[in-house]
């Protein structure tokens, strides 16, 4: 099987703050979320978790998995996606002006600027850790427990359901809900 869950709240989160590969902490609540996560997820086997290098997200893998015996692995891959300049931007859904706000609403004619990472770079690093890492070890059997962001999520679940970029944010991308992805 393979699953995957956003991190925890965070204060930019509350903020409506752009954090992209800005590394940010979890804050009390997301703590809180994590741990209440941990519990309600106690009865779902995970052979092995990789996560974001992000604090926010790996601070969310140890906090879900207390307690138990799952190994917990960095994968640079798993990053969220690079908004460049426009990360720590507040309230970009309403401000017209701004160009990441055309990733939210129209992802199909999103363009990268200021140093931002473009969707085709995220989706093909996300890919690659499909392809290389967590294929292979649901395809031996292994239950994989994916902890990352909103974006990098939303990645590698439009590559694993074959959706079309017009629906990138269809599932919708709750923080510490866990998705069953295969």
């Amino acid at each position: 099987m393979l699953y995957i869950m956003r991190h925890g709240k965070t204060d930019w989160n509350l903020k409506h703050k752009l954090q992209g590969k800005t590394d940010i902490p979890l804050n009390d609540m997301g703590r809180q979320m994590a741990e209440e996560a941990g519990k309600q997820y106690r009865d779902v086997h995970f052979d092995v978790c990789y996560c974001s290098p992000l604090i926010r997200a790996r601070e969310t893998a140890e906090l879900v998995l207390k307690g138990r015996d799952v190994p917990v692995i960095v994968d640079d891959r798993l990053s969220e996606m690079s908004f460049g300049i426009y990360e720590g931007v507040e309230n970009v859904f309403e401000k017209p002006e701004c160009p990441v706000r055309v990733l939210f609403f129209d992802p199909e004619n999103y363009k990268a600027v200021g140093g931002a990472e473009s969707l085709e770079e995220l989706i093909a690093r996300t890919g690659s850790f499909l392809k290389e890492t967590a294929y292979p070890l649901v395809n031996e059997g292994k239950d994989v427990f994916i902890v990352g962001h909103g974006a990098m999520n939303s990645a590698l679940i439009g590559q694993v359901r074959n959706l079309p970029l017009k629906d990138f944010w269809v599932e919708g991308l709750e923080n510490c809900r866990l998705i069953k992805l295969i």
